[in-house]
């Protein structure tokens, strides 16, 4: 709470919640409290049951047993987002826009202000005008919402919020795909809200970012309530800790050295391409790779071009030695080389699907036997990726879209390893996953590594990159300003580089 303020009753709270799905709970007796005027964050590992309990507060879910209170009394919220009329709403962290139409027209969705049987479009406008200028937020109410950055789309999302009276703002993951700046705008816009009387639970995996912007810090840990205390009291190791019951000073793996004398696997040179200006590096066998740089800097669109999901202009890719231009994904995976993308819920798996199509998708000629898939093969390769990546999920038939992050990100992982892969390009490994599930990823890129595999790490994340890596390409406007290896591999030789301010020729 800011200093000075007094603790009144509580604008919404949890009052010893529990939730089963079937047989299986996933919530014991969990209790928080949100109040006027503070940022509550809400912090726990994958499947910790931050989504269950964000939802139960939302009213999408109710619980098994237990109660919400909404200004200390006892209360039954209405389901499927009706809790909004109630000044409670729940931003996804898949926003909830519709991509086509205008800012004013998504603000208006469903409750639209008509004069005389016809939308009265200048009423909405100037409205939707007046939240803008409120948080400072300088688009325009007829602008479209897919030329809008995921910034200003976020923020689009709180109009939509205050429009509704929101009492109970609450976020999931609202920065996961923010840039740093983007991420102090945001921020602004939160502390105005709270200044207003806003009450805010914030569910991040950026730790920095909870002992930064929250005044509280609740923790989950398997369904059940660890601690809540005061943010100033808490140092991010320490909520990482609570998160996951254990020292995490073995966050990063030992690396091991790579033979001076292994062979390159893959060799680029001059490499030109929409977004990139003459790229050249090398990557030799069972080494890491880091590549890092600034949002747009051209990380992804040298390896979008390489496994031919981007036209190439100019330049030459050497596979083994052997000139080569894949002209899709299966040509590159036939080679050897697989690319796990950043954005695992539109490109990377199947939301509505179970498990076992998810991960045999991509390897799927190999299960495929006398015209027909085999699916004791199949099943079997699912026992193998549970075990081997520690996948966890309340039953081996739930749909993926119901699984945490974190085991998403372990059955995208287990899902190109399927392949049997020479080359493994991961962009943005830990997105939007917990500390423990981060130091799990880690663990398995250098022990896939040290069996021979070649590695590339694409991440916007500097300590994970120099914690991962033998080697790092720093990026900017397109091309490789420098190659870092040593004890030149540290934040502020990354910085310099990708600001422009020094290039290695």
């Amino acid at each position: 709470m800011p200093d000075g303020q007094a603790i009144t009753t509580p604008v919404l709270a949890a009052d010893g919640i529990s939730k089963s799905f079937g047989s299986v709970p996933v919530l014991f007796s969990v209790s928080m409290d949100i109040r006027a005027g503070e940022v509550h964050a809400l912090i726990g590992e994958n499947g910790a049951g931050k989504s269950t309990l964000m939802k139960i507060l939302s009213g999408f879910h109710q619980p098994t047993s237990g109660h919400i209170l909404l200004d200390g009394q006892k209360f039954e919220l209405p389901p499927n987002g009706e809790t909004e009329k109630l000044g409670v709403v729940l931003i996804h962290q898949e926003l909830n826009l519709a991509e086509q139409m205008t800012v004013e027209e998504n603000v208006f969705l469903g409750r639209e202000i008509r004069r005389r049987g016809v939308l009265d479009r200048k009423a909405m406008r100037e409205i939707v005008q007046g939240y803008l200028s409120d948080i400072g937020l300088s688009i325009s109410p007829g602008d479209r919402i897919s030329d809008l950055s995921i910034a200003e789309k976020q923020m689009v999302e709180i109009v939509k919020a205050i429009s509704r009276d929101a009492r109970v703002l609450i976020m999931d993951e609202p920065t996961a795909a923010l840039t740093e700046a983007e991420t102090e705008l945001f921020f602004a816009q939160i502390r105005q809200l709270k200044a207003k009387g806003v009450a805010i639970v914030f569910v991040s995996h950026k730790l920095s970012e909870v002992k930064e912007i929250s005044d509280r810090v609740t923790v989950l840990r398997d369904g059940q309530w660890i601690a809540t205390q005061k943010a100033a009291d808490l140092t991010p190791d320490a909520m990482a800790q609570m998160m996951v019951g254990r020292e995490l000073a073995d966050l990063y793996p030992p690396i091991n050295e790579v033979d001076v004398d292994a062979e390159r696997v893959l060799e680029v040179q001059n490499l030109l391409a929409p977004g990139v200006e003459g790229v050249s590096f090398y990557l030799k066998k069972g080494e890491v790779l880091g590549f890092s740089g600034l949002i747009g800097s051209g990380r992804t669109a040298v390896f979008e071009a390489i496994c031919g999901l981007r036209p190439i202009d100019g330049g030459e890719i050497r596979v083994d030695g052997v000139p080569t231009r894949f002209k899709s994904v299966a040509a590159a995976r036939d080679a050897g080389i697989v690319y796990l993308t950043k954005d695992r819920k539109e490109k990377g798996l199947l939301l509505g699907q179970k498990m076992t199509p998810n991960l045999t998708l991509f390897a799927l000629p190999r299960f495929v036997r006398n015209f027909s898939i085999d699916r004791k093969a199949e099943t079997e390769a699912l026992d193998r990726a549970i075990r081997r990546f520690d996948i966890r999920a309340r039953d081996p038939n739930v749909d993926v879209g119901d699984m945490s992050g974190g085991n998403q990100q372990k059955l995208l992982l287990a899902k190109v390893m399927e392949c049997d892969p020479r080359i493994l390009i991961i962009d943005e490994p830990t997105r939007g996953i917990d500390v423990g599930t981060k130091q799990q990823i880690y663990h398995f890129i250098a022990a896939i590594a040290a069996e021979g595999v070649s590695v590339v790490v694409i991440s916007s994340e500097m300590p994970e990159v120099i914690g991962v890596s033998h080697r790092v390409a720093v990026m900017r406007e397109g091309q490789i300003t420098g190659i870092l290896s040593g004890d030149h591999i540290n934040e502020n030789e990354i910085v310099r580089y990708a600001a422009g301010l020094k290039r290695e020729d």
